[in-house]
């Protein structure tokens, strides 16, 4: 067998969260044309060339999912072995991140056996370099492999994944149900993800699910798919680049100036500071360079101060003996990533503050959970009140919004209007429930196009009237999806209008403008015959008729 990197394709399968119930991230799986990717890799090790292969199909696998635009966090296989030795992985892997836009930190490495003979010293120093850069790191293949235990306390990993063979005996076997609960209780006081993968079975689910597994992996969810990156309920944990969307808070929007300490400081300065705010929920232990060291949480912490002996034991000791490990979360990160976060976390820390650091590790405020859940509960209730009743779809703001992100991030985006040839027509001769119906139908048709295009946004701005936006390159998808439909009411035929503002280089600043410009060019489409698509561009009174017959 020869290694030949350039002959191995790639299978893709994506992980879920089973709090959200969307994709948080998608592993590539190489697939080489012959045989196994163990066999190729077994192969390379006896020719010395492990390394130089492992790095070369992880730089491959960048590559190939890149055309996918996912934006979804991208998980790649490593040897231990590569793993130890990163100055020989990082150079293809960062030419790889840097031609297809990718970072370090929307990549999750996971190292994998085999383990034995590799040096646990260097492991461990090229994990760290890894993650200084970075890239998040997990461990592959728990209860198969040759991962040694000792690995999980000292490496710190982000995930741990629990292989397919131990999930195979459940929910059955007591013993394996009795090493996953372990197991999640591990992960729940270190702070680690769990992962359980192979899953394929709902009574397997059933019981990761109830041992407080949150995430899964398997067939039962999305077989890996050879080049092809399933998107199908995608969830993007990573910041959007302009903000917050009304749809989608950030913790930011919630942050509140945290109560801190240093970290050596004492549980006498904190029992002070905690009786002279009473508003205070938790003090932070700060380091020297801002990073929380622990936190307490107010209730716990004089509770423990003001049992029997509590202030005799503990007053003038250091404050973290009756602290707790920080529970942290990126600035800019999305608030159900938060409640994901809270999920996880023991029973007693649920209602614990959450605190927020930037890049660089350091504390920039703390979240109140109860203030994020009733948040994001009243904007839901606002959203709701806000969706058209007869086509569950938003409001006009909805597209204001992301037209107005998109311009101002640089991003080219067309913005469409759509709406039904002589609809008074319809309703006057087949009456008021058909044209319901006729809109209920374009209203499907459109919630269809924007769960199966990454980048389609549509509202409902009343009557027969819907707005679009959306990449440049999906708007012929649109287009032929919404003319090329036979529409009808009560047997009727009915036609409708597409006009679209092709909006790139910065010419047109606002949604406002675009809405303006639309406005002749939906006149102009209603002048064409059958389904017509009349496309215009800012600051040129020029248009083109895509489709349809100009009426003579």
């Amino acid at each position: 067998m020869e290694v030949a990197v350039e002959q191995v394709s790639f299978a893709f399968q994506p992980l879920y969260s089973l709090h959200t119930g969307g994709i948080v991230g998608v592993e590539a799986l190489a697939r080489p044309a012959e045989g196994r990717i163990q066999e190729l890799l077994r192969h390379a090790l006896r020719r010395g060339r492990l390394v130089a292969v492992d790095a070369a199909l992880a730089a491959r696998a960048v590559l190939l999912e890149s055309s996918h635009e996912t934006l979804l966090p991208l998980h790649l296989n490593l040897t231990a072995a590569s793993a130890a030795a990163p100055q020989l992985v990082l150079d293809p892997l960062q030419e790889a991140l840097g031609s297809t836009g990718r970072r370090a930190r929307e990549v999750v490495l996971e190292v994998g056996s085999p383990f034995h003979g590799v040096s646990a010293k260097a492991l461990l120093a090229g994990i760290r370099r890894f993650a200084e850069l970075g890239f998040r790191i997990a461990f592959d293949n728990l209860g198969h492999g040759d991962l040694p235990l000792n690995l999980l306390a000292e490496a710190r990993p982000d995930l741990i994944k629990l292989d397919r063979t131990t999930l195979h005996r459940l929910p059955g076997d007591q013993p394996t149900v009795a090493l996953v609960e372990a197991l999640c209780h591990f992960a729940a006081r270190t702070g680690v993800r769990l992962v359980a993968t192979g899953i394929e079975t709902e009574a397997q689910l059933a019981t990761v699910q109830r041992l407080g597994v949150r995430t899964v992996q398997g067939n039962l969810f999305a077989p890996a798919r050879e080049g092809v990156v399933p998107t199908a309920g995608l969830v993007s944990v990573e910041p959007e680049p302009t903000g917050a969307s009304a749809a989608n808070p950030r913790v930011d929007d919630f942050l509140r100036a945290p109560v801190t300490l240093p970290a050596g400081a004492t549980c006498d300065q904190v029992r002070k500071v905690l009786l002279d705010q009473d508003a205070t929920t938790g003090v932070v232990g700060l380091d020297d360079d801002g990073r929380p060291v622990w936190t307490v949480d107010r209730s716990r912490f004089l509770l423990d101060l003001t049992g029997p002996f509590g202030h005799a034991l503990h007053a003038n000791r250091p404050a973290a003996r009756l602290a707790d490990p920080p529970r942290t979360i990126r600035s800019g990160a999305g608030a159900l990533e938060l409640l994901d976060l809270v999920t996880d976390a023991e029973l007693d820390r649920s209602g614990d503050d959450v605190i927020v650091v930037d890049a660089d590790g350091r504390c920039v405020g703390v979240v109140l959970v109860n203030e994020l859940v009733r948040g994001v509960a009243e904007q839901k209730i606002e959203e709701a009140a806000a969706l058209n009743p007869l086509t569950r779809l938003p409001g006009s703001d909805a597209v204001a919004r992301e037209v107005d992100r998109r311009l101002a991030a640089g991003h080219p985006t067309v913005v469409a209007w759509l709406d039904v040839d002589s609809f008074k027509r319809v309703n006057d001769t087949a009456g008021f429930a058909a044209g319901d119906d006729l809109i209920r139908a374009l209203g499907r048709a459109l919630s269809d196009l924007g769960a199966k295009l990454r980048s389609v946004t549509v509202s409902h701005v009343g009557g027969d009237d819907f707005l679009i936006a959306c990449d440049i390159d999906e708007i012929s998808t649109v287009a032929d999806t919404l003319l090329s439909a036979p529409w009808s009411a009560e047997g009727m035929p009915v036609t409708v209008s597409l006009a679209t503002v092709v909006c790139a280089g910065g010419v047109v600043r606002s949604y406002r403008e675009v809405s303006r410009m639309l406005a002749p060019l939906k006149k102009t489409a209603k002048h064409v015959s059958g389904s017509s698509w009349v496309n215009g561009w800012p600051g040129s009174e020029r248009y083109e008729v895509l489709r349809g017959s100009p009426r003579h």
